[in-house]
Parts: C-alpha cells; sequence; structure tokens
C-alpha cells in the first residue's frame, strides 16, 4: 500500500532510541524527509537517513533550539509526532510534587511546547500524532504522576483535534501497552528465566504475556507494529480520523 509520503517533512520526537527510532526509519523507508530528534546529542549512525536536531524540550530554551534547527533546513513541517516521553517510577506517597511537575514537563509540556512553535506554519493536511499509553485510561496505582501526565496528553489531544481541525490537520493518540523493546525483553527474559519459562524470549512470550500484559493475542507488541499505526495515521489513508485514542495493546482494554 502506497501511504504517499514520500517528500513528507516529518519530526519525530525522542527518536534517537528505541520505539521513537523505529518510527523515524519507518517514514525514512516511506520517502519521507525525517528530523530525528534527541534531547542532547546524537550518534552519527542517522546522518545517512535523516536531519539530526537536538534540544530539551522539557524547557522554552530547548523547544526554541529545535524550532531554530529544523528552520534552519526547511519551511515546514508537515507531520509531528511527539514520541519523546518518560515512565518514571514512584508511589502515591513516595513521588514527591518535583516528580510530578518533571513527568508534566516531560511527557505533556514538551508536546504543547512543540504544538505552538510548528502548528503556525503546518499546512492543511497536517498531522499531529501523540503517542499515549494504555495506562492514560487504565492507570495502576503505582507510577501515579506518570498516568496522570499520559491522561492529560490524551485530553490534550481531543482539545487539539478541534483546534486544528477547520485548518484541515489531524490530531490523534497512539497509546500502546507493553512494547518489546530492548531494554523490555532483557527485562522479562530475566524473570522468565528465573520461573523456568524458558531460554529465549520467543520461548517465554506467552507467559511473560499471561503474567505481566494478559492480552487475547498472547504476546507483546513489536516496536514496528506501533510505527504501522502511527505511519497509517500519518497517511492520507486516515484523512477523517480525528481526535482518536487509537489502543495498541493486542486487546487487552476492555471496550465498553
Amino acid at each position: 500500500m502506497d501511504l504517499e509520503l514520500n517528500n513528507k517533512k516529518v519530526l519525530v520526537t525522542g527518536s534517537n532510541r528505541g520505539t521513537g527510532q523505529v518510527i523515524a526509519e519507518a517514514f525514512v523507508a516511506e520517502g519521507a524527509e525525517v528530523f530525528f530528534h534527541a534531547p542532547d546529542s546524537f550518534d552519527t549512525q542517522f546522518s545517512a537517513t535523516g536531519h539530526c536536531v537536538c534540544g530539551d524540550i522539557t524547557t522554552d530554551d530547548g523547544a526554541d533550539q529545535v524550532l531554530e534547527q529544523v528552520k534552519a533546513q526547511t519551511d515546514r513541517i508537515d507531520i509531528l509526532v511527539n514520541n519523546f516521553g518518560k515512565a518514571t517510577r514512584g508511589t502515591w506517597q513516595s513521588a514527591s510534587m518535583d516528580d510530578w511537575v518533571d513527568v508534566y514537563q516531560i511527557n505533556t509540556l514538551s508536546v504543547v511546547r512543540l504544538v505552538q512553535r510548528f502548528t503556525p506554519e503546518m499546512p492543511t493536511g497536517g498531522r499531529i500524532i501523540n503517542l499515549g499509553t494504555t495506562g492514560s485510561t487504565r492507570p495502576n496505582t503505582a507510577m501515579p504522576h506518570y498516568y496522570a501526565s499520559k491522561g492529560a496528553l490524551a485530553t490534550l489531544t481531543v482539545s487539539l483535534a478541534k483546534e486544528m481541525g477547520p485548518k484541515g490537520i489531524t490530531v490523534n493518540l497512539v497509546s500502546p501497552g507493553l512494547i518489546r523493546t530492548p531494554e523490555v525483553e532483557a527485562l522479562y527474559l530475566k524473570r522468565a528465566h528465573e520461573a523456568g519459562w524458558g531460554e529465549t524470549f520467543e520461548e517465554a512470550e506467552e507467559k511473560i504475556s499471561a503474567a505481566y500484559f494478559p492480552n487475547p493475542l498472547g504476546r507483546i507488541a513489536t516496536r514496528q507494529e506501533v510505527a504501522d499505526v502511527v505511519l497509517f495515521l500519518a497517511s492520507k489513508k486516515a484523512s477523517f480520523v480525528n481526535g482518536q485514542n487509537i489502543r495498541v495493546d493486542g486487546g487487552s482494554v476492555d471496550i465498553v
């Protein structure tokens, strides 16, 4: 399927590693002109596939820095993927007020900063795709500050969709559950070894899923599966999908 993303100008935040990197590389494979973003510095591995921009988008100065670097190389961004984010540990008793503020800067206000800077010149047909979590509507007792920040991102997405809709720009949220990143694989494979579930992740995945992320498909999403949903929402094929929270969770969240 041709997603018609060739020559689209795309900024993917937090794309120097992890799921963000896979999303950005998927856009490159579709022929888009991609701006990879890191909060501080890059390895040279990205120079052959796209532009590299740096800036701490939890601050106004850092967001301005990203804007200046992008504007030095292009006149616009067609697709903004707000992938940058972080799950920080803590409980209702242990998380300090500084922890709450910090996680909102990371997961919520960083998005606001980039929206304010890049949407004024975003053309009709533009796309904004935010990366959330199934926990925004199904939070755990642990990490309440993280889930609250992602919940705010979910409501922000709906409000922004109403704001941008008349301009012909769609805004959607992609909410994965557990993703099979190298860090997740290493953590749960260690637990699988201790439980005697198998020597490889593939051998143990069904039991890992049942114990830590139960869902009807009995496995954990790959980063590419998350990227595929992002690219679909960025394409013309999804031109009438707007203000939605698309869960990539294998059916782990019951439909009400």
